[in-house]
């Protein structure tokens, strides 16, 4: 998603409470508070789409009474830092606590995907890929349909590309996915998905 920053530094606390006073979404970088613009309309089909799919994939592979797929959910990464992944797999057991307030996990997800649009493609593979490496997330996809990442991150010449990144002994190990190419999951293994379906969201 892109984003602006609005106001002056806050804690993470008056972060909650802003979140829970306003419809308006936005993240927390470093106490700073970065208002979340409206993405693409394919932006938000590949969101959905992804959702389905995992949704699918925990009942085939995991236990759907531990984990459940939801879509921006707040996920601490920080003492003063709070994403807003486009999916994430989150704790069942804390989502049951959360059911009356502002949805902010505090523990790690299992899997977040990041979508990566023209302002967020820096933060994406960067600085969010190390808050979710540190805090302990087992995997992050980053869904590049329009290849605006740097070409040190997909390459060159530069083409839509879908990067997990596993969790191996604490640091990412990165896996690339192009056009018909089947995804393969260390959480799901391989997934009856190909990275052209998740950047049209039809399969």
């Amino acid at each position: 998603m892109t984003q602006a920053v609005v106001r002056p530094r806050v804690s993470f606390e008056e972060y909650v409470d802003i979140c829970a006073q306003t419809d308006e979404r936005y993240e927390l970088v470093q106490g700073e508070l970065h208002r979340m613009n409206p993405p693409t309309m394919l932006h938000y089909r590949i969101a959905k789409f992804l959702e389905r799919i995992l949704d699918q994939a925990i009942e085939a592979h995991l236990d759907p009474e531990e984990w459940e797929t939801v879509r921006e959910p707040g996920q601490r990464t920080e003492v003063a830092s709070s994403r807003l992944p486009d999916v994430a797999i989150v704790s069942r057991a804390e989502a049951e606590r959360l059911l009356h307030q502002t949805a902010v996990f505090q523990t790690p997800s299992l899997l977040v995907v990041e979508i990566v649009s023209p302002s967020s493609a820096s933060e994406d593979y960067d600085r969010k890929l190390k808050e979710y490496e540190a805090l302990g997330v087992q995997e992050y996809w980053v869904i590049d349909y329009e290849g605006l990442g740097a070409a040190k991150y997909i390459g060159f010449p530069k083409s839509p590309t879908l990067t997990i990144y596993a969790l191996v002994n604490g640091k990412y190990e990165a896996q690339q996915f192009r056009d018909d190419e089947p995804i393969e999951s260390a959480v799901f293994g391989r997934l009856d998905l190909t990275a052209e379906q998740v950047f049209t969201a039809k399969k």
